[in-house]
């Protein structure tokens, strides 16, 4: 890899982490059009770090609050009914069917998972499904002719089985072309929860996932056989942090006052340009796969 290839791929990786379109996607597609080798699931993890370490610090205060209420729930009973203790046990709570699943399926997610026609099918699904929960939310938020306005949940009415059902939503994200704050984000939509509400806990959720997926793979990087090196994925994920940065900042003040449709058909476009691309056999579903490993024949066309 390339620093050049590192520093497109770090930018498309901070320009689409927070937005309900799949950087594992996006990541993969970039690879594609620009007849680069496929980055792998081990880069994508790795810089995923660069964009978590961004929710971090823009969530810093409360996450301050939520580790130091739930330090105190471990000893203090009464400490265990506040609102941020109880929202520190449900990111854990939610993080688990995506620890079991990302285990199980580590074969899967570093190989037929990253076939295009799969990725090309999950940016139109999801999208239509996300769409659908945005309609749902913006009905409840304007109400109409025969329908008054119903008050939808925020993050101090979570629950137990919310969470589950977010950490399996989250879980989704295993596979490119789902997304991981999109998966979640239309969970929490279709759960009634705010857009804001969705989005926050979604980010916080994806914060043990992703720090311990990034630090399971460290060890892929810079293998033996591998395209991908130290330097340039370091240098990625910060270019990743910096830009994931600023995207988190508007992405929070965008949804509390807009829709997700313009994501909504950003995906189903994609998905379909995708799919035609394979259908008349511009692209290969496996392209990138073999490049760089021997096989002197490019399996993208053209």
């Amino acid at each position: 890899m390339s620093w050049f290839e590192s520093l497109i791929l770090g930018l498309v990786q901070g320009l689409t982490e927070f937005l309900p379109i799949s950087s594992s996607a996006h990541l993969r597609l970039t690879a594609v059009a620009f007849d680069w080798e496929d980055p792998g699931a081990a880069f994508t993890a790795v810089t995923q770090i660069g964009t978590e370490a961004a929710v971090i610090i823009y969530f810093r205060k409360d996450i301050a609050r939520i580790v130091g209420a739930w330090f105190r729930s471990l000893t203090d009973r009464a400490a265990r009914a506040e609102p941020d203790a109880r929202m520190g046990w449900l990111v854990i709570v939610g993080s688990i069917p995506i620890g079991v699943l990302g285990l199980t399926l580590q074969d899967a997610i570093e190989g037929p998972f990253r076939d295009l026609r799969l990725i090309a099918v999950n940016l139109i699904v999801l999208g239509i499904v996300l769409g659908v929960a945005d309609r749902l939310a913006m009905r409840d938020a304007t109400g109409g002719r025969h329908r008054a306005v119903r008050e939808r949940k925020t993050l101090d009415q979570l629950t137990v089985r919310d969470g589950l059902v977010y950490g399996l939503c989250q879980a989704m994200a295993l596979v490119p072309g789902v997304s991981r704050s999109g998966a979640t984000i239309t969970g929490g939509l279709f759960l009634g929860y705010r857009r804001e509400a969705a989005a926050r806990y979604s980010f916080l959720l994806a914060i043990p996932a992703v720090v311990a997926s990034g630090a399971y793979e460290l060890t892929s990087i810079g293998e033996e056989g591998s395209h991908v090196r130290w330097g340039p994925t370091i240098f990625a994920t910060v270019i990743a942090f910096g830009v994931g940065y600023a995207i988190i900042a508007w992405f929070m003040k965008y949804i509390s006052t807009r829709s997700f449709m313009p994501f909504v058909w950003y995906r189903i476009v994609v998905g379909a340009v995708l799919l035609a691309l394979i259908w008349f056999g511009v692209v290969e579903p496996h392209a990138g796969d073999d490049i760089g490993t021997g096989d002197e024949t490019s399996q993208v066309e053209g």
